[in-house]
């Protein structure tokens, strides 16, 4: 099966066409037959894409919305330039898989597309304001240029910690709140806790139930999951994800009352405290300079810069916050993954978060971890190391095609 996966952001489209089927699924052999990103959508767009074994191409063209950026790609995809082999027409991409951020308590797995999930969808908007809306303009999108008999399919990034009990997911506000708004923890990232859990196990040969794990995405968004049995019980994102770790942009835990604070002190509105705390806080906001770990190590090391040192630090003792907190309300532990592009990348950042750990009987490898290349999954602590420590690249497209696959042929979920 051909599966077109698709992750539709406010002003960009990511793309994904990857063949999968069971015999593949089952012995990793799955196909990433080609790839791309729309940015800027909406005015004179970048667009990259490569085919498999292509060389890549970037280019900017104008691209009114999702609509024109989807059939741009389906274009180019179906047709001679991109050289795919196995796609003639558009009868060749048989499903389409659709990254949905926010399936709020309704969706807790993926689910194939009708107007009764589209329905639901909408419903989270006041959510997820800045991302549903669009992850469903891509729905009726593909819907409209490839036509209703090309099955669709939502992968919803909450889904994965739908099975988290109240103590982990409420918050202590009047219950009443919970009940009419639905104001609880939702967590987001889960289809890339739920990828690197899947990968752990397939490298010890474990079954589901067998895994207990803390996941780290770190990345421009970072969380943290506490895994028990092979199930979400914990996570740092919350009603948004604005709330847990420092983020690139994003300021992570902070006492609310600032919000007042600042409102009254700088005279600001409440849109303005959004975009404060979503966009210019976290290692931005900390730093001065950049919200790139790349570029805050780079400053920290050839120029000493005190506020880089500063954000890295901050960012790497909140992760430590969390792992701790974790042990004490969810383990024992068997291992720990870090992923995303700074869990996946940054070995200095790595080997910070994992020093002063000891007393968990945490031991980093520090030759592993820093001989880790990008892209590559290894153990980056020592033998005998009380918490096993891993890098695993995370790969949510994958899975996203790998859901669809299971979900349109009626096939049981095993992860």
């Amino acid at each position: 099966m051909n599966v077109l996966v698709l992750n539709c952001g406010s002003s960009s489209l990511k793309f994904q066409l990857i063949e999968t089927d069971s015999d593949r699924i089952d012995s990793d052999q799955d196909r990433k037959l080609a790839r791309g990103i729309v940015e800027r959508i909406g005015s004179q767009a970048v667009v990259t894409w490569q085919a498999e074994g292509g060389r890549k191409d970037r280019h900017a063209e104008p691209v009114r919305d999702h609509r024109a950026a989807i059939d741009l790609v389906l274009r180019w995809i179906v047709g001679e330039e991109s050289g795919i082999e196995s796609i003639h027409s558009m009868k060749d991409i048989h499903a389409v898989g659709h990254r949905v951020v926010h399936g709020g308590e309704r969706f807790q797995r993926s689910v194939r597309v009708d107007d009764e999930v589209m329905e639901g969808i909408q419903d989270c908007f006041e959510l997820a304001p800045l991302h549903n809306p669009a992850n469903l303009l891509g729905i009726r999108s593909a819907q409209e240029l490839l036509g209703k008999g090309v099955p669709q399919v939502a992968v919803f990034d909450t889904a994965f910690h739908s099975t988290m009990p109240e103590a982990s997911y409420l918050y202590a506000i009047p219950y009443q709140y919970y009940r009419r708004y639905k104001i609880r923890r939702y967590g987001f990232h889960g289809t890339s806790h739920r990828y690197v859990c899947y990968r752990y196990r397939r490298m010890h040969d474990l079954e589901r139930e067998q895994v207990n794990l803390i996941t780290l995405h770190l990345g421009n968004g970072a969380s943290a999951c506490a895994i028990r049995d092979g199930s979400s019980v914990d996570t740092s994102m919350g009603f948004t994800p604005l709330d847990g770790l420092v983020m690139g942009t994003r300021a992570g835990d902070i006492d609310p009352q600032i919000i007042e604070f600042l409102m009254h002190k700088e005279g600001i509105d409440i849109g303005e405290i959004d975009t404060l705390l979503n966009k210019r806080s976290g290692l931005l906001g900390l730093s001065g300079l950049t919200s790139d770990m790349r570029e805050l190590l780079e400053e920290e090391t050839e120029n000493g810069d005190r506020r880089a040192r500063l954000a890295i630090d901050i960012f790497c003792q909140r992760v430590k916050a969390y792992i701790g907190a974790y042990w004490a309300k969810h383990g024992p532990f068997e291992g720990m993954v870090m992923t995303g592009g700074i869990g996946e990348n940054a070995a200095p950042v790595r080997a910070r978060i994992l020093r002063g750990l000891e007393h968990m009987g945490v031991k980093l490898d520090a030759a592993a971890n820093d001989g880790l290349a990008g892209g590559t999954e290894g153990r980056i602590s020592q033998e005998g190391s009380a918490l096993p420590t891993y890098v695993i690249p995370t790969d949510e497209e994958l899975l996203i095609a790998r859901d669809t696959y299971r979900v349109v042929e009626d096939r049981p979920r095993r992860w």
